[in-house]
């Protein structure tokens, strides 16, 4: 791509603003679509899963969440090729469609208890199409407002999409929490948690109106009207190494650091205060919520920052202080958020004596694997629990044992059980172990009079700033990696690799390594070493973009 130096870029025009709002609303509500499943996956699991027991029901629901993340990846491919074939007008306006629409028939969709088998299925289905329509989506966005920016702009121009994800995360708590409070907790599990999705057409309506109205970009017509397109876009993305070289050092320089800083700021952090602090939902999520109201305007800070002194410093810079600053900030959540959990685990050690052979390490992705030994289950239900333990060898064919103190708890193994022995044995074991930790201090949830509120945002918003600055500047220099004929395609599949594995699996991957070694905070690590991954092989090899011109011949 050339660089050329270029004069002081014009006012944003009439037509800019709309180009943006049009983009960013249909962006806010896809991705609004997307936070609703995640959120409400607990009473999806007893709506269309209920032909199973409980934890098998929530299994599945998470199962079906997952794979909206995995197949976005796939969506980039296809909606990307479509993209940079046919245009970015009418790609994205098929993705919101698809999006919209199987976001309003899960609203509409009858549950278990009324057709049986077929609603799994046909749940499973919509989330497929709503993954796919993701992937092609945020590329779609990015490309067509930075080729209608003027240079020396684009980071200001992209860093409004930029918003669109954490807009649609703070846009579904709100209306979630809502319906909640106006029908009442028992209503809104009955019906009611229908009525966001349901709601979500009219988002569909509006953005479908205003994206109509839009010209195709500039760039892609230029490169059209001069026959300049590419008739195979994914042959040359990557089959082509001096391309392919790019959207690797895209993924692993700028798109993975990306992705777990921005998880873990927005969505590990909330998972962390719900399931590993024990505060409750309704306080997280707006605790949650409000840091996002105070951060998001650092998106467009850090976009406009990106003109002047460039893309990677920042993301870099974003990917380096959140690597060296999270275990402190999460030990200060803890201190913060629940001052008796964090007392206890100093007072009251605790240790597993089980024969390591035995120990699995305990990612499961989609939720489908059950793990049955006695250390498994011990580790499991202490990681759950929140307590940190240290762990000890025993010799092979003991069960595993918890030590608390002075008393020991002997686990139980479930290989040969049947399915209602194991239940009814798991429910006896994890009686004795919920005594056991509550009489050595550990508190089932969090006091909510011991909440220091004030400074449990203040972790959240910085957090949620780190996420602004590796976020706020990404659409931009990814748009400037690739040239016009094959962008849409290219810079799609890295952001969604990143996005849609590196950093849609966090939770479950930091969760494996907490209940391999007994400290709640292990589980960092995974963003940590990613973050600084990309910190390095983007600082040796990922070239600074914003000088790009992206009108220039390719």
């Amino acid at each position: 791509m050339a660089t050329t130096t270029h004069p002081t870029p014009p006012p944003m025009t009439a037509e800019e603003r709309k180009v943006i709002f049009a983009s960013s609303l249909g962006t806010v509500f896809e991705w609004y679509d997307f936070y609703l499943y995640g959120s409400l996956a607990a009473i999806i699991s007893r709506q269309f899963f209920s032909g199973v027991n409980e934890t098998a029901a929530f299994i599945f629901a998470l199962m079906a969440f997952a794979a909206g993340f995995a197949v976005r990846p796939f969506g980039a491919l296809l909606f990307g090729r479509l993209g940079d074939m046919v245009g970015r007008k009418y790609t994205f306006l098929i993705t919101i469609l698809i999006m919209g629409l199987s976001t309003f028939v899960v609203g509409l969709l009858p549950s278990y208890a009324s057709i049986g088998v077929t609603a799994p299925i046909i749940l499973i289905g919509l989330r497929l199409l709503q993954g796919l329509a993701l992937g092609g989506e945020y590329g779609g966005a990015a490309t067509y407002v930075a080729e209608h920016a003027p240079h020396g702009r684009r980071g200001f121009y992209t860093s409004w999409i930029q918003t669109t994800a954490t807009l649609g995360l703070f846009l579904s708590l709100l209306v979630i929490l809502g319906v909640r409070t106006a029908i009442g907790e028992a209503e809104f599990a009955a019906w009611g948690w229908r009525v966001p999705f349901l709601v979500s057409v009219l988002l569909l309506a509006v953005s479908v109106w205003i994206r109509l109205s839009l010209n195709e970009s500039p760039v892609f017509k230029k490169m059209k009207a001069e026959g300049k397109g590419s008739k195979a876009p994914l042959t040359e993305s990557f089959g082509q190494w001096k391309n392919m070289k790019v959207v690797i050092l895209a993924l692993f320089g700028l798109t993975a650091g990306q992705a777990v800083v921005w998880y873990t700021g927005q969505f590990y952090a909330l998972f962390f205060m719900t399931q590993t602090l024990k505060v409750d939902n309704a306080t997280a999520n707006l605790l949650i919520a409000g840091s996002l109201l105070i951060g998001t305007p650092f998106f467009v800070v850090f976009g406009i920052l990106s003109d002047k002194i460039g893309r990677k410093p920042i993301i870099m810079a974003g990917c380096l202080i959140a690597a060296l600053t999270y275990f402190p900030i999460f030990s200060a959540l803890t201190h913060y958020a629940n001052p008796q959990l964090e007392s206890a685990q100093q007072k009251s050690p605790v240790k597993v004596v089980a024969n390591a052979e035995t120990c699995s390490f305990q990612f499961n992705p989609v939720g489908t694997t059950q793990f049955t030994s006695s250390c498994d289950i011990a580790k499991g239900f202490l990681a759950r629990a929140s307590v940190n333990y240290s762990n000890e060898n025993a010799a092979a064919g003991t069960v595993a044992q918890i030590k608390i103190g002075d008393k020991t708890i002997e686990s139980f193994e479930g290989a040969g059980l049947s399915p209602a022995d194991f239940k009814t044995k798991t429910a006896e074991f994890n009686k004795t172990m919920g005594d056991a930790i509550k009489t050595a201090g550990y508190p089932a949830k969090a006091d909510s009079a011991q909440i220091n509120i004030v400074m449990v945002l203040v972790m959240l918003t910085i957090l949620v700033i780190y996420v602004t600055m590796v976020y706020g500047p990404i659409a931009a220099m990814l748009v400037e990696l690739f040239p016009t004929r094959i962008r849409y395609t290219s810079m799609s599949l890295p952001y969604h690799i990143g996005n849609g594995w590196f950093g849609g699996f966090l939770p479950t991957t930091a969760f494996a390594m907490v209940a391999a070694t007994g400290d709640i905070y292990y589980g960092l690590w995974y963003p940590i070493v990613i973050a600084l991954m990309t910190f390095v092989i983007g600082m040796l090899f990922v070239k600074e973009t914003k000088d790009v011109d992206i009108l220039a011949a390719d």
